[in-house]
């Protein structure tokens, strides 16, 4: 109960987060939608098809590969010169030597030996900290033209176990830091009380938003086709038509070992392999080489909370990134919110407030997948393209992230008539 109370007492202080904030992020909806030279924008925003781990199309192709295919297809496909290229960051998670597999897979790709690379791990947001760190580079004038891109194989690559010395585990908030993510979701369920039949009304809606997008062939706006193996990859194979309310209630608990066990193969997660690309530089870099301008970057932020609570950390990234830019939510015309586990995504919506209607209109991740250093960068190309559909203007992004973090960011749709 203490820890509930403290949960709920925390406030979000605008003061420190102005603070913290850069002197160049734009304030109030006039801003955020000014269109200036130095803007950092998106050029060019695609992901391949998602696979499901273990089973789907990818589960023997391990992530240079799919970087590797991504690169080549991207660099095809936008007439990108590498040569242009001041940097690349790649987020991913799981796979061994990160780094030199993702250089490998860019040389390999035709991307010039001139161009440097790197990786971030922030495990759930690997993706957006990718876009993050490019953007900053931009901003900063270190950079001009740069790549975000992530890619994971949980096929491959599964979740490690953590592993630390007993005096640092002896601490409650380490220990819990490093519980596997299936107790999260029954930690939250329990603490905040978040039944089983809420959980699976809120999955149906995912389940039964994207197969509606499958149906419609909405997704092939935002995948890029990769060749690998002799193979032509194009579609999902991770979204499972024919989801009822009766097939959710009928499912096992996924954790009888923890909580209430609220927990199911249907209302968490699905555990996938996929990669995507963004290419960023300035406004006035993209019109000078006749780059398509697709959206903006405006600002990103991240959060703590209590590793136990992981999931809930969206209901602190959100207003901390609103108020940073000086927005109000009802402002934003998509969020695309990670649906990790039901248990958390249900506790962050109703807590924001935020009709389910703005919420990950196609879908998310319980039904789509969750590639763990993908997902990021998944997020805001499948609401980048969204936005160009609807002929809307903002997307907020968020997620929780493993170890009790969560981030979110604001992007501007600049195809709007």
């Amino acid at each position: 109960m203490l820890l509930r109370r403290a949960l709920h007492s925390r406030r979000i202080v605008p003061a420190l987060f102005h603070r913290a904030a850069s002197t160049s992020i734009p304030r109030g909806l006039k801003e955020v939608l000014e269109k200036r030279p130095e803007d950092v924008v998106i050029t060019f925003a695609k992901r391949t098809a998602i696979g499901r781990a273990w089973k789907g199309q990818y589960k023997d192709i391990p992530v240079d590969e799919l970087l590797h295919a991504l690169f080549k297809a991207a660099l095809a496909d936008s007439k990108l010169d590498p040569s242009k290229i001041d940097d690349i960051c790649v987020g991913t998670c799981h796979p061994p030597s990160p780094l030199y597999i993702s250089r490998a897979a860019a040389l390999a790709a035709g991307i010039p030996p001139e161009v440097p690379i790197s990786t971030v791990n922030r495990l759930c947001s690997s993706g957006l900290m990718a876009i993050r760190n490019i953007a900053h580079h931009i901003k900063s004038g270190e950079a001009l033209l740069g790549i975000a891109a992530a890619a994971e194989s949980m096929s491959m690559n599964p979740r490690p176990s953590p592993d630390v010395v007993e005096h640092i585990s002896a601490n409650a908030f380490a220990n819990d830091c490093i519980q596997p993510m299936g107790w999260t979701s029954e930690m939250v369920a329990e603490n905040f009380n978040v039944p089983r039949a809420t959980q699976d009304a809120y999955a149906l809606i995912s389940h039964t938003r994207a197969s509606k997008s499958v149906e419609s062939n909405i997704f092939a706006e935002e995948i890029i086709p990769i060749e690998a193996r002799g193979q032509t990859f194009l579609k999902d194979d991770t979204i499972r038509p024919g989801v009822t309310a009766e097939k959710l209630a009928g499912l096992k608990p996924a954790f009888p070992q923890w909580g209430n066990s609220t927990t199911t193969a249907g209302n968490a997660s699905g555990i996938g392999d996929g990669a995507g690309l963004c290419v960023l530089t300035t406004r006035a870099n993209a019109v000078h080489e006749g780059m398509p301008i697709l959206g903006k970057w405006v600002s990103s932020t991240v959060v703590g909370v209590e590793p136990r609570y992981m999931g809930i950390s969206p209901v602190f990234a959100i207003p901390k990134l609103l108020d940073q830019v000086g927005l109000r939510k009802e402002d934003i015309d998509i969020y695309e919110i990670n649906e990790a586990f039901a248990s958390q995504f249900v506790y962050c919506v109703e807590q924001l407030g935020i009709p389910m209607e703005k919420i990950n209109p196609n879908g998310g991740a319980i039904a789509i997948s969750h590639p763990v250093g993908m997902t990021g960068i998944r997020q805001v190309i499948t609401g980048l393209a969204e936005l160009r559909r609807r002929n809307e203007k903002l997307l907020c992004t968020s997620m929780c992230v493993g170890s009790g973090m969560g981030a979110a960011g604001l992007f501007v749709n600049e195809t709007t008539s």
